[in-house]
């Protein structure tokens, strides 16, 4: 028997979406601070959305190498719970950060567990998504998987282990006993259109992971 599984549904762009991750059991949403991203939501937009949902829901904000000083003041505007960094912060940079940090690591051709632990125990928590072939740019929400035996070296001496990268309904059952992590991320993979969720597709993502964890 495992612990329960901290389920977080990421790229939360109105009160309606947030509201639905809520319902259906999710213990975390995503803003995303990204300029670049389909799902970017401005710290106002975010601000508003947080103070709509319920308290017990943690609130997580998406950032690429964005300065302290700026994630502290989107923090204290949106309430923000945990900052997740998704660019090439480097693991002495994580602290006296404004909030506790996952640090996201992206897995593909030359991945090494190593890489990843460089950020064991100065983060909260590591958090593993895809890289694409040949891409720079897109650092998150790419909808596809990566090969989850490659983490398998991290899942073994990471404290805290978050999976994302191409998660959907269909197949999280099958990453949760490949990986075994602490969390899951879906962004994509609930939705009917880019930053747009689609309800029922949250809701029997959050109950598939339910189902597993019962049944483990």
């Amino acid at each position: 028997m495992g612990g329960r599984v901290f389920v977080k549904v990421c790229g939360i762009t109105s009160v309606e979406d947030g509201q639905r991750a809520a319902d259906a059991g999710a213990d975390a949403v995503g803003f995303v601070f990204w300029p670049m991203s389909s799902r970017r939501v401005d710290p106002e937009k975010a601000a508003r959305i947080s103070r709509a949902l319920p308290p017990f829901l943690l609130r997580v904000g998406v950032f690429v190498d964005a300065p302290a000083e700026e994630m502290q003041r989107v923090a204290d505007q949106v309430g923000l719970d945990l900052l997740q960094l998704h660019g090439d912060e480097p693991p002495e940079s994580l602290g006296g950060l404004a909030r506790r940090v996952l640090k996201a690591v992206r897995v593909g051709k030359g991945f090494s567990a190593e890489e990843a632990l460089r950020y064991d125990g100065r983060a909260a928590g590591l958090l593993v998504d895809t890289r694409l072939p040949g891409e720079t740019m897109l650092p998150g929400g790419t909808g596809v998987p990566f090969d989850w035996a490659l983490v398998r070296g991290v899942r073994e001496r990471a404290s805290f282990l978050m999976l994302a990268g191409g998660l959907s309904p269909d197949n999280v059952q099958e990453a949760l006993a490949a990986v075994q992590p602490d969390a899951v991320d879906v962004s994509s993979g609930v939705e009917s259109l880019p930053g747009r969720k689609d309800p029922e597709k949250v809701r029997a993502f959050v109950r598939n992971v339910r189902e597993w964890e019962r049944a483990r």
